[in-house]
Formats: C-alpha cells, sequence, structure tokens
C-alpha cells in the first residue's frame, strides 16, 4: 500500500486526508501548528492519524508521495528535507484532479479572481447544470472529489496551489490579471511570480480556452513569451476583439464562435470598472460551456457581490461602511478606492507584502480624508501617505478601528476597509478580519 503524507490540516490538507484514505492509500496528516477542533472531528470520523504542534521526520519521511498544503511554503525547513529524501511534493489539485473526470473551470490572478469565480458558479448553476465550487473558496476540491460528483467545477486557484501543479489540466482557464503580489513568496522576482500564475495553462490543447485581460501589460508581455495551445479569448475595455469580450456604447458584447451576447452595463450587477472585467470573463467562460445568452444575462443581473469584497455592511447616520477585507495588495485596494464617489475614511494596514504605495497616493489624495491604520507595524503606510493625508491614527483591532472611523466620518462619507495588505499581523485570515470590521460596525 502507498503511504500518502499530507502537510497542513487545514481545509486544503483534511480534504486531501480524505481523498487519499477514500482511494485506498496509507494516510498520515501533519501540522506544525495547532490543527481546529472541526478539522481534528473530520480526521477521526475518516480514520486518518495525525500529528500538530509539531512534525515527526520518521513518520514524514517515509511517504511516497507528499501532498503540502498552499500556506507553506517550498522553503520550510521539513519541505525542503523532503525534498532532499527524493519524494514527490504536489499539491491539492495535482492530487485531485488525477481522480476527476469532471470539466474544470480554473480561475487565477492578482484581483477579482474570487468574484470571477463566484460569478461563473452562479451562471453555471443558474443554467441548471451540476457544478462545484473548490479551490481557495468554499469547500476542498479533494474532498467534493472524495464524496461528491460533479460534471462541472469551477475553481478559484491561488499562484500558491499553481506552485505544485504537474499533470493537471484545465478546460477552460482564465487569468483576471497580475499585478505585485505575494513577493515575499517568490524571492521579491515579479517573473517568478508570474510563471506561476501561468501554470493555470500547462496540458492545455487546442480543444481548451484559456481567457485573458488583454489591457493587462504584465499579462501580454508575458503570453508574447510561451506557447498556450489553447484557444485565446481576450477581454478588454479599450476596443473591439473579433473572439472575446469588449465594451462599446455602454454595452459589454461577448463574442464566442459565431455567436453573440450582448448587455448593457448598467444591467451588470456588480458596478466598477473592475467589475466590468470580471463581468466579462464570466460570461465568456459561460459561452465557451454553452449557455444561452438569456441564461447569461438573467445571471449577470441578479448575482449577489462576494462576501469581503466591497460588501456594503451598513449605512449609520447616512455614513455607509464598506467590508472589503479580500484586497490584500496594492492593485485590489486601487479599485476599491478608485470606484469611491463619496469622502472616504480609509482603514488600512496588516503584514505588509513587499507593496510600492505610489499608485495609490493620487487616489488617496483625492479621495481620503482621514487614514486609520490597523496593523502592528505601520511605518511604511504613514511615510507614504502622511504628506497627503492630514489626518493618520494607528489601532490595533477592528473594534478601535471603526469606533475612530465612526467618529471622524460626517454625514456622506464612506467608511473602507481596504487593507492592502495581509492580515496574519492581528487577525487568523482576511475572512476573521472582514467579520471583525462587520460585527464592530453592527454594534456601533
Amino acid at each position: 500500500m502507498s503511504r500518502i503524507v499530507v502537510l497542513g490540516g487545514g481545509e486544503s490538507g483534511v480534504g486531501s486526508a480524505v481523498l487519499a484514505k477514500v482511494k485506498g492509500f496509507d494516510v498520515f496528516l501533519s501540522d506544525m501548528g495547532n490543527i481546529s477542533d472541526d478539522y481534528k472531528a473530520m480526521l477521526e470520523k475518516w480514520e486518518i492519524p495525525f500529528e500538530q504542534g509539531g512534525h515527526s521526520e520518521a513518520l514524514i519521511l517515509n511517504a511516497d508521495e507528499v501532498i503540502k498544503s498552499p500556506g507553506i511554503p517550498s522553503t520550510a525547513p521539513m519541505v525542503r528535507k523532503i525534498e532532499e529524501s527524493g519524494i514527490n511534493v504536489i499539491s491539492e489539485i495535482e492530487f485531485a484532479g488525477r481522480y476527476d473526470s469532471a470539466k474544470k473551470v480554473c480561475i487565477t490572478g492578482s484581483n477579482g479572481k474570487t468574484t470571477t469565480t463566484s460569478l461563473i458558479f452562479h451562471l453555471l448553476q443558474q443554467a441548471g447544470l451540476n457544478v462545484g465550487l473548490g479551490g481557495n473558496i468554499g469547500k476542498s476540491y479533494a474532498y467534493q472529489v472524495a464524496t461528491e460528483s460533479h460534471d462541472i467545477y469551477v475553481l478559484e486557484l491561488s499562484s500558491f496551489q499553481l506552485d505544485n501543479v504537474y499533470d493537471f489540466k484545465a478546460d477552460i482557464a482564465i487569468i483576471t490579471n497580475i499585478t505585485p503580489d505575494h513577493l515575499d513568496r517568490y524571492g521579491h522576482n515579479m517573473e517568478n511570480y508570474v510563471k506561476a500564475k501561468f501554470r493555470i495553462t500547462r496540458n492545455m490543447s487546442s480543444d481548451d480556452c484559456f481567457i485573458f485581460c488583454s489591457d493587462d501589460e504584465i499579462t501580454i508581455n508575458h503570453l508574447n513569451q510561451i506557447v498556450v495551445k489553447a484557444q485565446k479569448l481576450p477581454f478588454t475595455q479599450k476596443g473591439e476583439v473579433e473572439q472575446g469580450a469588449f465594451v462599446k456604447n455602454d454595452r459589454m458584447i461577448v463574442r464566442y464562435k459565431d455567436q453573440e451576447c450582448d448587455m448593457y452595463l448598467q444591467e451588470l450587477a456588480l458596478g466598477g470598472r473592475h467589475n466590468i472585467y470580471n463581468s466579462m470573463a464570466a460570461a465568456i467562460a459561460a459561452k465557451a460551456m454553452d449557455i444561452d445568452n438569456a441564461a447569461i444575462r438573467e445571471g449577470l443581473a441578479t448575482f449577489q457581490a462576494v462576501e469581503h469584497r466591497l460588501e456594503k455592511v451598513l449605512s449609520i447616520k447616512d455614513v455607509l461602511y464598506i467590508n472589503d477585507s479580500k484586497a490584500t495588495n496594492v492593485d485590489a485596494a486601487w479599485y476599491a478606492l478608485e470606484c469611491q464617489t463619496r469622502p472616504v475614511v480609509w482603514i488600512v494596514g496588516g503584514t505588509d507584502k513587499g507593496n510600492d504605495y505610489s499608485s495609490l497616493r493620487p487616489l488617496a489624495q483625492e479621495k481620503v480624508k482621514a487614514i486609520i491604520c490597523m496593523g502592528l507595524d505601520n511605518r511604511k503606510i504613514h511615510d507614504s501617505f502622511g504628506d497627503i493625508v492630514s489626518e493618520m491614527h494607528d489601532v490595533t483591532s477592528a473594534q478601535d478601528a471603526v469606533q475612530l472611523a465612526s467618529r471622524l466620518a460626517s454625514s456622506g462619507d464612506v467608511v473602507l476597509l481596504s487593507p492592502c495588505c495581509a492580515s496574519f499581523d492581528l487577525f487568523k485570515n482576511y475572512e476573521d478580519r472582514g467579520r471583525q470590521f462587520k460585527e464592530a460596525v453592527r454594534n456601533l
């Protein structure tokens, strides 16, 4: 019996362990930290042995293959020892793909991937298809392959999840855009990060579709240097394309093969220039999946915004509170600020990932009346905006940030949580940060 060892006891790792168990492997899971009670209960239910609070080399280095959770960097000492021992290291996505014959629509990008993934899932579900949602969103892809049966999977894939993908193949691959992010994980080398994103196109054939933003310079530059065999379907707001999607006369127009679908921009459920891009990418994918025009229009008009992404929480004394906790990089925060039409009290900060804030300075000067830095080390934010935003404060909790924001904001203002940074200095993850923000708003 082959032995599979899983590193990491979160959603991805536990899902991988369950799939390995179902497929008859000798399975062991190891986590350097503590495993949550819910995941421990799942491992016990499936009779999967595990350890937490450290790695036992003797129980790991006898593996035939190791499945590494995406949050663990390749530089981790245990991962290095595994690779030095000649043991193959793969991702959950690679492992689950071996046992899944469903059609796969896979989405990556620095920004917009969660919204685009959720939009596509909504469109396919509304059309009555048997579709699963997974990857970096929802339930583990591996767990669904182990316990459910879907004809199609819509998978949001981070660069970390793509790092250890080798034979996995997407039928439809989407790159929403690429901007500097997670550079601390990629040796502060942008090219390494770009290559990680483009792993989503591995193994694609001429029968498959690659959907991308032709307005994104980084994407186009890399695409011009490599061979992608799939049919290329660009989306753009800067002109027309023969195949793909574009904007003309306040309408979004989608062309796929000999079909065309159009829709007025004002009918889209999601506002803002960035969401036009997301809607175009989703609509192209839906056309490639043979969804009819009426269903696409209805789906794009009825979609509900993703939690933690420009999520309107409450309006209190004519001050609107917006939760954009998922904005963990500069580009995401740029979109969040760009679409605001009211004066902004901006809550920003967290674990810096090598951010360059210069592109945000014009927007901050134009729209931001006060900045609340919510992080343990806010020096870089003060250095970047201190000369253009007159009022800046430091806090170390969502509750303090919201209470201070309520005092700084006037009627007609927006309080925007768009952190621009990772959450791990003060919170478990961006979801925890967003939920604490929303709870604090409700308690005002």
